[in-house]
C-alpha cells in the first residue's frame, strides 16, 4: 500500500492542496496530513502514518523536506522504515528506496539539500555580522522594552502574582517573558 504524508509548516499559512494532489496522483490509498515545523520531531500525523505502515507498504512525500529538517532525520526515517521493510518514495525528486540506484541518490540529494541548508545559514550569519560590524543590529525585534522588563520585575516581586498573570498584563506570553528574565522569579531574589 502507498502511503503519504503531507507537511506545511505552521507558521507561513499554506495549506496541503498541492501536496494532496500529488501523492493521490502516485496512487497513494492513505494520506495523513499536518501542518507542523519540519525541525519539530513531535508532529503526531507523521507518527500515526509510521504506525500505520505494515512491512511491504511505501511511504511516500511530495518532497523529502516534508518529511525531514535535516539529512541525519531523514537518513534515519527512512532507515528505520527499511527496517521494518517499509519503502520510501519522494514524488519531486522521484526517489523509490526499493531500488538501489533511488537508494543511492536519495543519500546524494539529501547531502545537497543539508548542504544548501547550511550553505543558506551561513549567508545568513555573514549578512547579521556584516549589519553589526556597520552598526545595525539584525534579528527579530524585543517583545519586551526597558519599561516593561522593570515592569514585570516589580510585579514578580510580589509572591501572590503569578508569571502567567504578568505575561497577561504585559501581552505577552509568559514564554517571552521568561526569554526577557532568565531564571524567572528565583532570579529577582537577592
Amino acid at each position: 500500500m502507498l502511503i503519504g504524508y503531507a507537511r506545511v509548516s505552521k507558521s507561513t499559512g499554506q495549506d496541503t492542496g498541492l501536496q494532496m494532489d500529488a501523492l493521490r496522483k502516485a496512487g497513494c490509498e492513505k494520506i495523513f496530513e499536518e501542518a507542523a515545523s519540519g525541525a519539530q520531531r513531535d508532529r503526531p500525523e507523521l507518527a500515526k502514518a509510521l504506525q500505520f505502515a505494515r512491512e511491504g507498504d511505501v511511504l511516500v512525500v511530495w518532497k523529502m523536506d516534508r518529511l525531514a529538517r535535516s539529512l541525519r532525520q531523514l537518513i534515519e526515517t527512512v532507515e528505520a522504515l527499511a527496517e521494518r521493510g517499509i519503502g520510501f518514495q519522494s514524488v519531486t525528486e522521484k526517489i523509490d528506496t526499493q531500488s538501489p540506484s533511488g537508494k543511492l541518490f536519495f543519500h546524494v540529494i539529501g547531502a545537497m539539500a543539508e548542504f544548501e541548508r547550511a550553505t543558506l545559514r551561513e549567508r545568513v550569519v555573514a549578512a547579521l555580522q556584516h549589519a553589526r560590524s556597520q552598526g545595525r543590529l539584525g534579528g527579530r525585534p524585543r517583545k519586551m522594552s526597558e519599561h516593561d522588563i522593570a515592569k514585570a520585575k516589580a510585579l514578580l516581586g510580589s509572591p501572590g502574582i503569578t508569571v502567567e498573570s504578568v505575561a497577561a498584563t504585559l501581552g505577552i506570553s509568559p514564554s517571552t517573558l521568561y526569554r526577557s528574565l532568565p531564571g524567572g522569579r528565583q532570579a529577582l531574589s537577592p
